[in-house]
């Protein structure tokens, strides 16, 4: 097996291939990450023609986090061009459990792998816009890194300027005019951020905060990969009502907005 931390692409490589077999589809098409409270948003997607558990493929540690289930599944779809093939994470590694930067961003390296062009990006995330709600998605539409952690080593000089695809980002909004876009910031965790650290947030342009998907997106769209996130709004952030944060609140507004993000996803894929 091939050493995740000494050669991470032969990692994701080896990972991809054993999907593969696994499977017995050459190549995926469509991969989606979905974050805390989304996983029911799967089922939208129909009967999965296959499931396993992440630690079944090279690299993939167990799952840590609540609301993180730990699986893989492959979907064959029905589209207008053909049959699309999805990949479905149910759940992820994130930085605060300590494992470094490569698990974190393992899952979506091994979908590039696999042939997928279009990873779809999901979360929970705290609302710093005084305008969004709580069970609201927002589309991303840039983010900013408060973590000073990057899945890429050396001189490897990336264009950011259009990591959330503008393409998909009108065709989401195709489907639900209705949905707006905001900027996502990064912070590691596993605390919540104090009210001050929110106020400087909103003063650098925030409108969402999350401990996820900014390493993914990066690792994705540096292997060429279209890249879009979308941000469940499952709490206001701190200070912005004076209650206290906690994860129980996280994965109840998420779960109440699974049905709409499954529909939502579902078209979105067969748009692609």
């Amino acid at each position: 097996m091939i050493d995740i931390y000494s050669d991470p692409m032969g990692a994701a490589e080896s990972a991809a291939l054993a999907l593969k077999n696994m499977t017995g589809k050459l190549a995926h098409d469509v991969a989606l990450v979905m974050g805390s409270g989304w996983v029911s948003a799967a089922e939208a997607l129909g009967t999965p023609t296959h499931e396993f558990s992440v630690t079944d493929l090279p690299g993939f540690p167990a799952p840590t986090v609540a609301g993180h289930g730990g699986l893989i599944r492959s979907y064959d779809i029905a589209g207008s061009n053909g049959v699309i093939r999805a990949l479905v994470f149910l759940g992820r590694t994130h930085l605060y459990e300590g494992k470094g930067i490569e698990p974190v961003v393992h899952g979506v390296r091994t979908a590039v792998k696999t042939g997928c062009k279009t990873i779809i990006l999901t979360n929970a995330c705290g609302g710093i816009n005084a305008n969004f709600k709580v069970g609201q998605p927002v589309i991303i539409k840039d983010h900013i890194s408060l973590t000073g952690v990057s899945p890429l080593t050396g001189a490897t000089f990336v264009d950011l300027t259009d990591l959330y695809s503008a393409r998909i980002r009108k065709l989401i909004k195709n489907e639900d005019s209705t949905l707006e876009e905001g900027v996502y910031v990064h912070w590691r965790g596993p605390t919540y951020e104090t009210p001050a650290e929110i106020r400087m947030m909103r003063a650098i342009g925030a409108d969402l905060v999350g401990m996820s998907t900014v390493p993914e997106a990066i690792a994705a769209h540096a292997l060429g990969a279209e890249v879009v996130g979308i941000s469940l709004v499952t709490n206001a952030a701190a200070g912005m009502t004076g209650e206290k944060l906690n994860h129980e609140e996280v994965m109840a507004a998420g779960k109440a907005a699974a049905d709409r993000m499954g529909t939502l996803l579902s078209k979105l894929i067969h748009k692609l």
